[in-house]
C-alpha cells in the first residue's frame, strides 16, 4: 500500500487544482492526494470529481459544507488519513507556492527519523520569488516572533509545507489546536515540539501564486500575533491526547 498522502486544501482554487494534481503525479508514483474542499462556490469539488476516475485510485476528495479556516481543513484531512492508515501526512498548497518536486525531500527527511519536517524559506539554500520587499519583511518578521515568543526551534514556524509522521498526529489531540487560519501552521509545530517530537527543516524555494486570489488578510495576521502569546501560555502537556478512561 502507499503510505503517502499530500493533503491539499482548496477554496476557489478551479485555475489551480487540475495542473497542481497532474504535476505532482508526474513526479511521484508513491504518493496519493486528497483535496479538501470547502465547498467552493467556483467548482473546484467538480474538477477533482471529474479527475478521480482517470488517476488509478490515487486521488481522493473531501468536501466540507462550509469554508471554515485552514486549520479545520487540515485537521479533517489529518483525520481521513489516519483512518485510511497512511504513514506520512503532507501539507501542500494548491497554487504553486509549494513545488510539488521537493515533496521528496520532506518525505527522505521524515524516513531518516524526524517526527516533522518542514519545508523552510529560510534555512541555508531556502528561498523566496516574486515577493515584494514588505511581504518578505512581514513574513521573517513573523517567523521570528513566533521563534521567539514559542521557543520553536525552526527557522519557518509558519511554513504551510510540512510532512508528518503518523505517530505524530495520533499523539495530539487535534481537538485542542484552536487556530484557523495564519497561527495554524505555528501551533501544529508547537504542538509538536511541546510533545518531544523531532522537527527538522529542508530547504525550498518558495514561489508567490501566479493565479487565483490569496487567502491572506489582516485578521489572519491579526490571529497569529494573539495566537503564539496564547499557546505558549498553554501547559506542557495540554496537547497530549489523553487516554479514555
Amino acid at each position: 500500500m502507499v503510505k503517502n498522502i499530500i493533503i491539499i486544501p482548496t477554496f476557489n482554487e478551479i485555475e489551480n487544482i487540475s495542473a497542481i494534481i497532474h504535476k505532482t503525479f508526474e513526479c511521484y508514483h508513491d504518493v496519493h492526494i486528497l483535496v479538501v474542499d470547502d465547498s467552493s462556490p467556483d467548482g473546484t469539488a467538480s474538477v477533482v470529481k471529474e479527475l478521480i476516475p482517470t488517476l488509478n485510485n490515487k486521488l481522493h476528495l473531501l468536501v466540507r459544507a462550509e469554508k471554515s479556516g485552514l486549520g479545520t481543513a487540515y485537521i479533517a484531512g489529518f483525520n481521513w488519513a489516519l483512518e485510511h492508515d497512511y504513514k506520512y501526512i503532507i501539507e501542500m498548497d494548491a497554487d504553486f507556492s509549494h513545488n510539488p518536486k521537493h515533496v521528496r525531500r520532506l518525505i527522505d527527511k521524515a524516513q531518516q527519523g524526524a517526527d516533522v519536517v518542514v519545508g523552510s524559506r529560510y534555512v541555508r539554500e531556502g528561498k523566496i520569488e516574486n515577493w515584494p520587499l514588505d511581504r518578505r519583511i512581514l513574513s521573517y518578521g513573523g517567523a521570528l516572533y513566533a521563534r521567539m515568543i514559542t521557543g520553536l526551534p525552526v527557522k519557518d514556524p509558519t511554513a504551510g509545507f510540512v510532512c508528518y509522521h503518523r505517530s505524530v498526529l495520533e499523539e495530539i489531540d487535534l481537538r485542542k489546536i484552536s487556530s484557523v487560519g495564519y497561527s495554524f501552521q505555528i501551533e501544529m509545530k508547537y504542538a509538536a515540539f511541546r510533545l518531544g517530537k523531532q522537527l527538522a527543516e529542508v530547504p525550498i524555494t518558495f514561489i508567490d501564486r501566479v493565479r487565483g486570489q490569496s487567502k491572506m488578510d489582516g485578521s489572519i495576521i491579526n490571529e497569529a500575533a494573539l495566537g503564539v502569546i496564547r499557546m505558549r501560555l498553554q501547559e506542557k502537556n495540554f496537547y497530549r491526547k489523553r487516554p479514555i478512561a
